[in-house]
């Protein structure tokens, strides 16, 4: 099984797992090569099938409905979408000492969006343009939004931002972080209509091909609530000039801007508490747009 664990309670996956997986389930499949894909997500193993499929192995239970809600959801988003989404094309079942549903999805191609952007500016378009889009699609048959889920008010998430806070210690300015956090509290609260938002827009999530943003993966926190949530790439993707027009293309108001940066100043504390030790790649994601959320904070205009 795989040795780097995230959680303590993670349920470990390797290849020989994976093709005795394929050859129970989908024998069509068990033949191709199997290749595990490096990457910083925390819910899945991932592992390439040949050259077009690859299969997701949820790591651990909270990640275990994923898959069952890409495939009801993301085709009835797609087509309204401008940039490309994962298909779901097979459910696999607990077996070989694994215990969770698996699946296995179309092999999108890109790389995640940490350095890769030719273009920051063009992104903020091509990005805006597609939470708009998302923002537009009919949500009257949309499930209800699970308590404390993204896109909920932030005010649900204070208690684990102080947990966090005092869980990190000296390893950041916890002042400081409480002082940007309660900017965010403050703002005033979203009072229109809910809208689809996908609640983890950080790079990771997002693929690029020939330096220009593509598709967009991983559905988990996929809600319906506050647009703010869907803000986060603010200070995660761009800064400066590039930051400006991401919010612009957006047309975001001073509230919905605040309450955006508290979506990302919680998403980071929460991240470098819990991954510190576990994700390299993760808690450095993290560090980066906390650094960029205190610095906006204490107004600096270049960030």
């Amino acid at each position: 099984m795989s040795a780097t664990k995230m959680h303590a309670d993670e349920i470990g996956a390797d290849v020989p797992l994976v093709r005795r997986l394929l050859a129970a389930q989908f024998p069509h499949w068990a033949g191709l090569p199997i290749e595990p894909v490096a990457s910083y997500g925390t819910d899945h193993h991932i592992y390439r099938l040949g050259d077009h499929l690859a299969a997701r192995l949820p790591r651990i239970e909270w990640a275990t409905g994923q898959a069952a809600k890409e495939a009801r959801w993301l085709p009835v988003l797609a087509p309204h979408l401008p940039l490309a989404l994962p298909r779901h094309v097979a459910m696999g079942h607990p077996a070989e000492g694994y215990p969770f549903d698996w699946s296995v999805y179309e092999w999108l191609p890109g790389e995640n969006a940490n350095g890769t952007i030719d273009d920051l500016d063009q992104a903020a378009v091509d990005l805006a343009a597609f939470i708009r889009a998302l923002r537009e699609v009919d949500v009257a048959d949309a499930p209800p939004r699970p308590p404390q889920a993204r896109g909920g008010p932030l005010a649900e998430s204070h208690a684990q931002v102080r947990r966090s806070i005092a869980h990190l210690g000296d390893r950041i300015d916890g002042a400081a972080v409480l002082r940007a956090w309660q900017e965010s509290l403050e703002a005033q609260e979203w009072e229109g209509a809910g809208v689809w938002v996908h609640g983890d827009l950080l790079p990771g999530n997002l693929l690029v091909v020939n330096g220009r943003l593509s598709a967009v993966i991983d559905f988990g926190g996929l809600n319906v609530g506050d647009p703010a949530c869907d803000l986060q790439p603010a200070w995660n993707v761009f800064a400066g000039a590039s930051r400006v027009r991401f919010r612009a293309e957006l047309d975001v108001d001073d509230a919905s801007w605040l309450r955006g940066r508290g979506w990302a100043l919680s998403q980071a504390v929460s991240a470098l508490a819990y991954y510190w030790d576990t994700n390299p790649g993760m808690t450095r994601q993290a560090g980066h747009a906390l650094a960029h959320v205190l610095a906006e904070s204490c107004g600096d205009p270049g960030t």
